[in-house]
């Protein structure tokens, strides 16, 4: 009896340990960053300018602005949780082609974005840099697009703003559905500092939404579209048949979509589209 209950409290300070390493070390699980020195200089094969965001709290925002001649409007994309917009800077290319500027920034931590990251602090830096762009556009010739990490963000800023579309990549349900998928013997409710309701956000926006995923995602499977789909009726959700997590873009039916939402905001006959 008293070696099954050693046994018990051994498994029980294993487990509490696990859960304390979880709770402090969850952003170097969650975010890969690449960090760049502040004199590095972008390179590009389009027109851009580099522009700095200095917050409120000692933080500071990088981002890079693709301009077009004659532009629709301009696409803000909110990136995914890996590497900085120096490698991320190359999707611009979907987008200037398509006749629209283009913009992103690096979160804190990210590139040549420094300052303490949290969940507001990754809502209220994207807040920040939409309202910039509100200055520079017309608010209806604001697309606002979320990839993987940034569809969350994205959906949030969408939720409360009224840009003219909503476009996703491959979202979550919520980041903490996802994170309880993997971790799932753990109280994820109590020690995730990153919850990111998707889910909550998504019923608020009032602006077209369109999302675009791979069938065969095995990071962010196709399911949680349709988990999102269910939560506002309205979202057109179109699958890629055999896409995986990030090589969409591989794909010439996404290229395809793209061009039909921006330009048309619709789709062509032939695109599926789960009702």
């Amino acid at each position: 009896m008293e070696n099954g209950l050693e046994i018990i409290g051994y498994l029980g300070i294993v487990y509490v340990a696990l859960c304390a390493v979880f709770y402090l070390l969850q952003d170097f699980f969650f975010f890969r960053p690449e960090i760049l020195p502040r004199h590095f200089e972008y390179r590009y094969p389009f027109p851009f300018e580099e522009v700095n965001f200095d917050m409120e709290d000692g933080g500071q925002i990088n981002g890079i602005w693709f301009k077009v001649p004659n532009s629709k409007g301009v696409v803000y994309y909110l990136k995914g949780n890996s590497k900085s917009i120096k490698g991320w800077g190359k999707f611009a290319k979907d987008f200037v082609g398509k006749g629209y500027d283009f913009f992103m920034v690096d979160y804190r931590g990210f590139g040549k974005s420094s300052g303490r990251r949290t969940e507001p602090t990754l809502f209220n830096d994207a807040q920040t840099v939409y309202k910039w762009l509100k200055n520079q556009y017309a608010e209806e010739q604001i697309v606002v697009f979320g990839r993987s990490l940034g569809s969350g963000i994205a959906a949030r800023i969408a939720a409360w703003n009224k840009p003219a579309l909503l476009i996703l990549d491959s979202p979550y349900f919520s980041f903490y559905y996802q994170i309880r998928r993997f971790i799932f013997w753990m109280p994820v409710q109590w020690l995730l500092r990153y919850k990111i309701r998707t889910d909550q956000f998504i019923k608020k926006v009032e602006c077209p939404i369109f999302i675009i995923h791979g069938t065969k995602d095995r990071l962010i499977p196709f399911r949680q579209s349709l988990m999102l789909k269910k939560q506002a009726p309205k979202i057109e959700l179109i699958p890629i048949e055999g896409g995986g997590h990030n090589n969409l873009p591989e794909y010439p039916e996404y290229h395809d979509v793209l061009y039909d939402i921006l330009h048309e905001r619709q789709f062509s006959p032939g695109a599926a589209v789960f009702a």
